[in-house]
């Protein structure tokens, strides 16, 4: 039988109910090498930038079927749930998405509907594609793809961006956290949005307010807390030291940095 598409996907949902702290970055550039340096140096995983990125749907479907062949658990992040381009990127070896500025239910459904079979979603069918093996005799047919994904579902990852559940507090709905992050694999803090949103520095105490607010519904919902920071030592004093999914820097800023420290160290001016 084939190598199922869904092996990285598969260890990088165990190391996270393993209660494992997985490290990633995020990918800007269009260049395969990048991802496959992820790999290299040690990243549990890469977020494929399709938010805050120019990469186009053919370059990021290039670095997460490159990823996946070089068996790094490639996610996409998306600002909005369109169902064919997620189609596509789980044909193509998407290990799962991470959804900008999660505020509603809706939103959530959305992110399931679109990535699961039915009867749990409504994501359309097909073998002729890579993550079914093409439809080879040696891929095991529909039944068996049907049954890895409901296995080993795709990762769902939201990214809490603003304080929306402030509100819904405020007009005392009951818990607002449950029908937003309930069916989540990850509750994400996105604190640079949510620092804006909340008129708060960035590293200041009402922020880590509410991400103390964020890390607590995930506990109580039990669902894995994560979040994005320049390092893993800077994490810590944006209230992320319990993140068991960090997302540090990005290829860009990881090249800027390098680039920088030549220049300095080679005594340019520019």
């Amino acid at each position: 039988m084939a190598r199922p598409v869904t092996s990285p996907r598969a260890r990088l949902r165990a190391a996270l109910a393993q209660g494992t702290r997985v490290t990633g970055t995020f990918v800007k550039l269009p260049a395969p090498d990048v991802v496959e340096l992820c790999g290299l140096v040690g990243f549990d995983f890469a977020v494929v930038d399709m938010e805050h990125s120019t990469l186009s749907e053919a370059e990021a479907l290039g670095l997460v079927r490159h990823a996946e062949r070089c068996g790094l658990p490639a996610l996409v992040r998306i600002p909005e749930v369109d169902a064919p381009l997620v189609c596509r990127l789980l044909e193509n070896g998407a290990a799962g998405f991470q959804l900008s500025m999660l505020a509603s239910a809706a939103q959530t459904r959305a992110l399931v509907r679109a990535t699961r079979f039915a009867p749990e979603g409504a994501r359309s069918v097909s073998l002729a594609n890579r993550a079914a093996g093409f439809g080879l005799r040696s891929s095991g047919g529909l039944k068996s793809f049907l049954a890895a994904e409901r296995d080993v579902p795709p990762l769902l990852v939201g990214q809490i961006e603003t304080p929306w559940w402030r509100d819904a507090l405020t007009a005392r709905t009951g818990d607002p956290w449950e029908a937003v992050i309930g069916d989540l694999d990850v509750v994400f803090v996105g604190g640079t949005d949510l620092a804006v949103s909340l008129g708060a520095d960035p590293g200041g105490d009402d922020l880590r307010t509410a991400v103390a607010e964020i890390e607590k519904a995930a506990e109580r919902h039990g669902v894995a807390f994560g979040g994005w920071a320049p390092s893993r030592t800077a994490a810590r004093g944006q209230g992320l030291a319990g993140a068991r999914y960090l997302v540090t820097g990005s290829d860009l800023q990881i090249l800027a940095a390098g680039l920088e420290a030549a220049a300095a160290e080679g005594g340019g001016n520019g």
